[in-house]
């Protein structure tokens, strides 16, 4: 199968503990997304995201830094996992997230990029920005 690869750069008006958390706590996960999430927090375990529409497993857990998971959509081939990476920075008023995400698909990288951006970092912000 080909795949592609993609990367995002997101800033967050909050400190990146907070915006670990958002992605690792089920609760904020689920507020912000709008779905049922239910995220592991060690290494190895097991997450859930948009009603299993993304499963996959926690592989590195810096907290605050760096979370690195296995990932897939649930309409992708059976077995199937990419692999993603959110990396915080620490910058003057709030977070730089780097976003990788390999081993996509290729006829499913466009939508599965516009999806980080439309149900992930643009809620995530608006959440941000409430605070």
């Amino acid at each position: 199968m080909e795949t592609k690869d993609i990367r995002q750069e997101v800033f967050f008006k909050a400190k990146p503990k907070e915006v670990y958390d958002a992605l690792m706590d089920s609760k904020t996960h689920a507020k912000f997304t709008d779905s049922p999430a239910k995220i592991g927090k060690k290494e190895g375990d097991k997450f859930s995201a948009f009603d299993g529409y993304a499963t996959g497993e926690n592989l590195t857990l810096k907290e605050g830094k760096l979370i690195v998971q296995t990932w897939r959509a649930s309409d992708w081939p059976e077995g199937y996992y990419s692999k993603i990476s959110f990396e915080f920075t620490g910058e003057k008023n709030g977070t730089k997230l780097v976003f990788k995400q390999t081993g996509i698909p290729k006829d499913k990288v466009k939508d599965i990029g516009k999806g980080w951006e439309d149900y992930y970092w643009t809620p995530m912000k608006s959440m941000f920005d409430k605070k």
